[in-house]
C-alpha cells in the first residue's frame, strides 16, 4: 500500500516517525529492559516533542549503554561528565542525574518486587486497555487513574521525572493503553461481549 494511503494518528511525512507509530507505538511490551528503557525516554521527552527524542534514540542507546539498568546504577562522575557533553542527547542535568537513579531505583524494584514488566502490568491488571473511540488528539487524554497510580507508586520507590503525564504517555507508547484514534490504520474498535 502507498504510504500516501495510509492513515495514522501522526507521524506521517517523517519516516522515523512513521516507523514508530507503524510498528512500535501501542504494541505490548513486556520485556523489562525494553520497558525500562522507554521510561526513560519518555522521562527525557518532558518539555520536548516525541519527535526530538525519537529522532536522537540510537545516540541514547549509544550514550547509556543500550540502556543496561545494571550498568547505569554505576556510572561515575566521568560518565555524567561524558553524557554532559555529548550533543546527540538530551544534555539536561536532571535528567541525566534521574535516569542513573531511576536505573538503581529499577534495581532495587527488581531485588524486592521480581520482574520490573509484571511490577508495570499490574496497573493495568496485565492486559491493554481499550478506551472509548475517538476522532481527534484534543479528545484523548494526558493521565488516567492507571497513570496517577503509576506515578505515585514509582515516586515513592525513588524514580524521578515519572509524573501522570509521562506515565500515561508511556503507557500508551508499550500497549498499555489502546488511544489509536478512529481512521488510523491501527485502530481496532472494541469489541463487544457477547
Amino acid at each position: 500500500m502507498p504510504a500516501t494511503t495510509i492513515k495514522r494518528c501522526f507521524g506521517t511525512g517523517d519516516p522515523v516517525m512513521e516507523s514508530y507509530h507503524d510498528l512500535e507505538w501501542g504494541v505490548p511490551v513486556h520485556d523489562s529492559r525494553a520497558l525500562f528503557e522507554k521510561l526513560l525516554l519518555d522521562s527525557f521527552q518532558a518539555g520536548l516533542s516525541w519527535r526530538t527524542i525519537l529522532h536522537k534514540r540510537e545516540n541514547f542507546r549509544r550514550a547509556f549503554h543500550g540502556f543496561d539498568p545494571e550498568r547505569l546504577a554505576r556510572y561515575t562522575a566521568r560518565d555524567r561528565a561524558r553524557l554532559m557533553a555529548d550533543a546527540g542527547i538530551v544534555r539536561n542535568r536532571l535528567k541525566i542525574e534521574a535516569a542513573i537513579g531511576n536505573a538503581q531505583a529499577f534495581q532495587r524494584l527488581e531485588d524486592e518486587l521480581g520482574s520490573f514488566a509484571d511490577y508495570l502490568w499490574r496497573f493495568t491488571d496485565g492486559h491493554k486497555l481499550r478506551r472509548r473511540a475517538r476522532r481527534t488528539w484534543a479528545q484523548v487524554p494526558t493521565r488516567s487513574p492507571e497513570s496517577d497510580a503509576m506515578a505515585k507508586d514509582l515516586q515513592a520507590r525513588g524514580f524521578r521525572f515519572v509524573g501522570t503525564t509521562i506515565c500515561y504517555a508511556f503507557m500508551q507508547a508499550v500497549g498499555m493503553v489502546d488511544d489509536h484514534l478512529v481512521g488510523c490504520f491501527r485502530y481496532q474498535p472494541q469489541r463487544k461481549a457477547g
